[in-house]
This record gives structure tokens, C-alpha cells and sequence, in this order.
């Protein structure tokens, strides 16, 4: 696959056909999303490959929890978990939990995370991390930089093999309740649970906002970047 293709066609894949994915083809995907960028090349991430049933279960019941919260959030006109919300905003969501939950599917994504055909855990070692924003006062995001281009190296590489896949992060919402389901020391944190598998269907085009409506010169409220 040319890589610019790659880059235009690798969408976010949430429902799978029940074709296993072999761990040698799980460690070609690993083994060329290694070469990912991250701070002084220190790599931060550890992969944990989930296999275990009670686990798997444990992970989703974490997941699930969160996605009620989320959906909630989203039934108020919130961006979901938005560092921006208010106490009032928060208060709001809360008092749509119940309908959340009843909103919730049984064949959704969230409902049946735990039989994915392939689950990842993907975690920052914080030890190595080069978190430049650490002191600032607002939300902190820098030290992901050493990690989320390794996970969107594995879609890519996934891509590549014919294999779908989706990057998520609303059970971290939930990290307390899985260190002790994954023997997490205190100095790795959660980054994201990734599925992998073969998709039952594939996208054929992802849409996106044009260069133009995020692109300035010189400042945020500069003259559009026009070529």
C-alpha cells in the first residue's frame, strides 16, 4: 500500500468479522510500529497483549462504565470529558447517567469490547517520559507525543496487513479500577485499549476538515494558508 493512500484510508474500525489475527502476524504489526518517533527515542510505550477472558471482561466493564459517562455527556451537548467543562457542565451529565445507560446497545462497540479478536493495552512508562507541559497551568498533553504515534503506527501497519482497528482511551476514565487487574506499577499509566481485527466492512472515504480551515500564518487569528 503507498503511504499516502495509507494516510487517507485508515479509519477508526469498530466492528469485526470472528477471523482470529495469528500472533505472528500481531508481531510483524508490533514489529514495524516500533520505529515509531518518541523523546530521545526512550520509546515510553509497553504493549500488554490481553488474552485472558476475566481480563478481557474486567477491561470492558471499565470501558463500559466510562462510554455511559461519555454518552451522557454528549446527551447534554458536551463535548465528552472536554478539559474545558464546568462543575455545572459535569453536574448536567450526571443527572443523564441512568438514560445513558438505557440508551446503551447490546452489538455496540462498548458492549462487546471484550470479544474483539485482538485487544492491546497500550501504556506510558512515566519514568521516560519528556512532559514539557508538566508545570503549566492548564490541561497537560505533551508527554503523549511519545506514545500515540506508536499506536497510530500500528494501525497503519495493521492497515497495511488488511487488518482494522480503532485507538481508544475512555477506560482510562477508569485506570484505578485495572491496576490491579494488570499489575500496573505506579509509574506506567494507561494510554489507550486498541482492537484489532478484520472488519466487516471498510470505509471508502474518511472525511475530514479541508487545510484551510485549521491553517493560519503567523498567528491564530492570521490570514488563512492558502497555496
Amino acid at each position: 500500500m503507498e503511504l499516502r493512500d495509507a494516510l487517507r484510508t485508515t479509519g477508526s474500525i469498530r466492528h469485526f468479522t470472528d477471523q482470529p489475527i495469528s500472533d505472528a502476524l500481531l508481531n510483524e504489526i508490533l514489529d514495524d510500529a516500533r520505529f515509531a518517533p518518541s523523546g530521545g527515542n526512550r520509546q515510553a510505550w509497553r504493549v500488554i497483549v490481553v488474552k485472558d477472558p476475566a481480563i478481557r471482561r474486567a477491561i470492558a466493564d471499565a470501558y463500559l462504565d466510562a462510554w455511559h459517562d461519555y454518552v451522557a455527556q454528549l446527551m447534554v451537548g458536551l463535548v465528552p470529558f472536554s478539559p474545558l467543562a464546568s462543575e455545572a457542565d459535569r453536574v448536567a451529565a450526571g443527572q443523564q447517567r441512568e438514560a445513558a445507560e438505557a440508551a446503551s446497545r447490546p452489538e455496540g462497540f462498548a458492549e462487546t469490547l471484550a470479544d474483539v479478536p485482538t485487544m492491546l493495552v497500550v501504556l506510558a512508562d512515566l519514568r521516560v517520559l519528556a512532559a514539557t507541559d508538566r508545570d503549566l497551568e492548564r490541561y497537560q498533553f505533551v508527554g503523549g507525543a511519545s506514545i500515540y504515534p506508536f499506536i497510530w503506527s500500528v494501525l497503519l501497519a495493521a492497515h497495511d496487513r488488511g487488518v482494522g482497528g480503532v485507538m481508544t482511551t475512555v477506560a482510562i476514565t477508569n485506570e484505578a479500577a485495572l491496576r490491579d487487574v494488570l499489575a500496573l506499577p505506579d509509574h506506567f499509566a494507561l494510554a489507550s485499549v486498541v482492537a484489532l481485527g478484520y472488519a466487516t466492512s471498510r470505509h471508502t472515504t474518511l472525511t475530514r476538515r479541508p487545510v484551510d480551515a485549521f491553517t493560519t500564518v503567523d498567528r491564530v487569528d492570521g490570514a488563512t494558508f492558502v497555496r
